[in-house]
């Protein structure tokens, strides 16, 4: 059944209130409301005919009503608009996050999810870019001294690895960028999960006739190839207290399973069901018990159009929706084009 103009207008009147004040709405409550014309005793009704269809609740101990998970979901599909503009406090907090000059794209990732849950005093889940998508970037080789170097591992994702390798002792500076030339022309766009074959199988073969010293490239690349690229992805978790700031989690037993999933990997694999683009999944319809009482707003961002990674945030589903909405695209925008610029700057 198709709900009318006015009953629209009392969900996501009633939603907002509630997301508010977390207290059931009352008619006479709405009929205060702004954008309310109607007297409580009509709203009374339509509030009743919304209970009856499922979009509300009514706890027993309350005249007033509260949205149900269908409700919720009719008012994030139908009724959640982008036409209030993010606050400019919250604006200028996010603009800031992506014009800082950070070395590190791991960095940036960790200080998204410290962001995001300040700015939504909720929980925020951001994983890092997926390891299975990654490239060869760049390779170099850092001396330290005593025979010793780092060779580093960039990534067109923006991961970096590294790993401490030994170098003979008569090896020059000019050898040593000859080698990372040599490297970085055979290994630039290959693929992680193809580069152990790729050096058995190519380059290997051409090292002995192209550098004097083949034994110390043969070290890096080995050096490099001890890399564990199959290894989970890394998974940032910021504000998983404030949940119990919420008056639905004030109950101990209740907050603790939450709690515990929040600090185990299974939280990424639930971030992650979320596939591409912008999901909003509320309450039950993420499959997982002890979720039944939460939402989880996701996005992916994306290097060179293919998406690397999520971000999101957990919190009631007595949420703030469009705003968390508008925050959350307009964050995986920005990492988005901060992710690509970096990719494409020499």
């Amino acid at each position: 059944m198709l709900l009318t103009d006015r009953q629209k207008l009392i969900l996501a009147a009633l939603v907002e209130d509630y997301v508010r004040s977390a207290e059931p709405v009352g008619s006479r409550t709405l009929s205060k409301h702004s954008l309310i014309s109607f007297s409580p005793a009509t709203i009374r009704n339509e509030m009743a005919d919304l209970e009856e269809m499922g979009y509300l609740d009514q706890p027993h101990t309350s005249a007033g009503r509260i949205p149900s998970q269908k409700g919720y979901r009719f008012y994030v599909d139908h009724l959640v608009t982008s036409k209030t503009p993010i606050e400019s406090q919250t604006l200028e907090s996010l603009r800031d996050l992506f014009q800082q000059k950070m070395n590190e794209v791991e960095r940036m990732i960790q200080q998204t999810s410290v962001v995001l849950s300040e700015l939504t005093q909720y929980t925020s889940i951001v994983l890092g870019p997926t390891l299975k998508q990654g490239r060869v970037k760049q390779l170099e080789l850092v001396p330290l001294g005593n025979r010793q170097a780092v060779a580093i591992l960039v990534t067109d994702t923006g991961a970096v690895y590294n790993r401490q390798v030994e170098l003979s002792p008569d090896v020059s500076s000019e050898e040593i960028a000859s080698m990372v030339r040599f490297l970085n022309a055979k290994l630039t766009d290959v693929p992680l999960t193809h580069l152990r074959s790729k050096l058995h199988r190519v380059i290997s073969n051409e090292l002995a006739d192209a550098l004097e010293h083949f034994e110390d490239a043969l070290a890096i690349l080995d050096g490099l190839t001890m890399t564990n690229f199959s290894e989970a992805d890394k998974i940032y978790v910021n504000g998983a207290t404030n949940i119990l700031a919420q008056p639905e989690f004030q109950d101990l037993d209740k907050v603790r399973p939450l709690l515990a999933m929040l600090e185990s990997s299974a939280i990424g694999q639930i971030v992650l069901a979320g596939g591409e683009g912008l999901s909003v999944r509320i309450g039950q319809e993420n499959n997982v018990p002890t979720l039944r009482d939460c939402t989880i707003i996701s996005a992916t961002y994306t290097v060179n159009n293919v998406p690397v990674g999520r971000i999101g945030v957990l919190g009631p589903t007595r949420m703030n929706y469009a705003r968390v909405i508008q925050i959350l695209e307009y964050t995986s925008r920005a990492l988005t084009q901060t992710l690509n610029n970096r990719m494409h700057s020499p």
